[in-house]
């Protein structure tokens, strides 16, 4: 459920360089700009929308991005597919939210697990996992995320590690599929790449890391996992079945709910974007439930949408003025035609500058070096292995930071939303870690499939 694909920002870059003046001082203004901007936002002490807006108002008037095109070209600034594909999730989620399903499964979950905070931590990281190939892992977080958040309230536990561990769960889940991680469809375009493709060389270290996390999370988050017996006991007690307010609300939205997982699913055949099937479903939304239109609106996370809209733009300077090329360009000259050490680099490297400019819009704009990179390559098999590195470090980078991948920027506004704030360290100090561990374990794989 991706994006389009965008034209390379290399090929844009070349139709573009006299709106950027010298390339050297307007590569250094644009990456002091970025730098800045996110440090205050790693910071906290001013909010993450302040800090993007007046950023990226600042690329676009020095010039470092046309600001003519910033709103409409593909090539730079915003990409509205993601935005749009946001908003439609954003309404889906809060039309089904008035049904009372969301407490219906909350206590479902509860009761299942008996209340023990570690099994339903497990329990919740599963059901994430196993749904992020298949509906990407922002949807899956977007529907998660509220019914852990009730969950969490009715059991008087802190949400905030519950929200974290699913997400590094839908991130590393996500990137087993073609459609999992919007990064995905990006490689998958560019390279020639199918799903089965995905299917028989990512999941197989994707199940690995998961299992991995999964054990690692009994430890990372060992102090959050508090027990109380009164409010088990009064969980235990509860009839999920009385939590639905509406049932018929309930059947019409989960048929309009599934027509929208299948035209997602469906996308390599009817070629109808998720952005557009996103809108039409939440259209489809409003008009079944007949719900107020304000209301549902106030459920939209505009904060969110905005923080995007600045970050891609930040992105976006960054690669007009050539910064994330050169770096590209450094790469491949010093490596040279050692092949496994390209994939080392394309992996740790990923893992590393994904991490801090969102991964979808690095991905979209290392495409093209990694294209270089496989053409000097001595056979298809090893240029193959040049993209799942490549694939791998970009996916597993998406845990890096809460500002690294789409799914961490919509939980964090969730919990923000409902009372369960997640600092950007309280995040990252467990991302980065993930991220290490997950990037070495595919470092192994790579290297045993294709290289040993």
């Amino acid at each position: 459920m991706p994006p389009i694909v965008r034209p390379s920002y290399m090929s844009y870059l070349s139709r573009h360089r006299r709106t950027t003046g010298a390339p050297h001082v307007s590569a250094a203004v644009s990456f002091a700009i970025f730098l800045v901007a996110f440090v205050f936002i790693a910071s906290e002490k001013v909010h993450k929308v302040k800090v993007v807006l007046v950023a990226a108002g600042a690329m676009a008037v020095l010039g470092l991005i046309p600001g003519d095109e910033v709103f409409f070209s593909e090539a730079a600034g915003i990409d509205w597919n993601v935005i749009f594909l946001l908003l439609g999730m954003m309404i889906i989620v809060g039309v089904v939210k008035h049904t009372g399903v969301f407490d219906y499964l909350a206590i479902w979950a509860a009761k299942k697990s008996k209340g023990r905070p570690y099994r339903l931590m497990v329990m919740l990281m599963i059901i994430t996992a196993i749904a992020s190939p298949f509906l990407d892992n922002v949807t899956t977080i977007m529907l998660v995320a509220p019914v852990t958040v009730v969950v969490c309230n009715r059991l008087g536990i802190p949400a905030q590690p519950y929200l974290i561990a699913e997400v590094l769960a839908s991130n590393i889940g996500g990137a087993a599929t073609l459609i999992g991680d919007p990064p995905n469809i990006i490689i998958g375009s560019r390279a020639g790449l199918t799903f089965n493709d995905f299917l028989v060389h990512m999941a197989p270290i994707v199940v690995v890391v998961f299992v991995v996390f999964v054990l690692l999370t009994r430890v990372l988050f060992r102090t959050s996992f508090h027990y109380a017996p009164e409010r088990v006991a009064a969980v235990m007690a509860l009839q999920e079945r009385r939590a639905i307010t509406d049932p018929r609300l309930l059947v019409r939205c989960m048929i309009v709910l599934g027509g929208v997982v299948a035209a997602f699913c469906l996308h390599p055949v009817v070629h109808v974007e998720p952005s557009i099937v996103a809108l039409v479903g939440a259209g489809v939304m409003l008009l079944v439930s007949r719900a107020d239109v304000s209301d549902v609106l106030r459920e939209v996370e505009w904060s969110t949408l905005v923080f995007f809209m600045g970050l891609f733009v930040l992105v976006a300077g960054l690669a007009n003025t050539g910064v994330i090329a050169t770096m590209g360009g450094w790469a491949v000259g010093a490596l040279g035609g050692d092949h496994f050490l390209s994939a080392t680099a394309l992996l740790f490297g990923s893992g590393v500058l994904g991490a801090f400019f969102d991964n979808i819009p690095y991905v979209a704009t290392m495409v093209p070096v990694v294209e270089e990179m496989v053409a000097q390559a001595p056979d298809a098999g090893t240029g193959q292995a040049l993209w799942w590195s490549f694939a791998l470090g970009a996916d597993f980078s998406g845990n890096g930071t809460a500002v690294a991948a789409s799914a961490n920027v919509v939980a964090v506004g969730i919990a923000a939303r409902t009372g369960h704030r997640i600092g950007f360290w309280q995040f990252t100090r467990y991302g980065v870690l993930v991220t290490a561990l997950s990037i070495t374990m595919a470092w192994v794989y790579v290297w045993l499939r294709y290289f040993a």
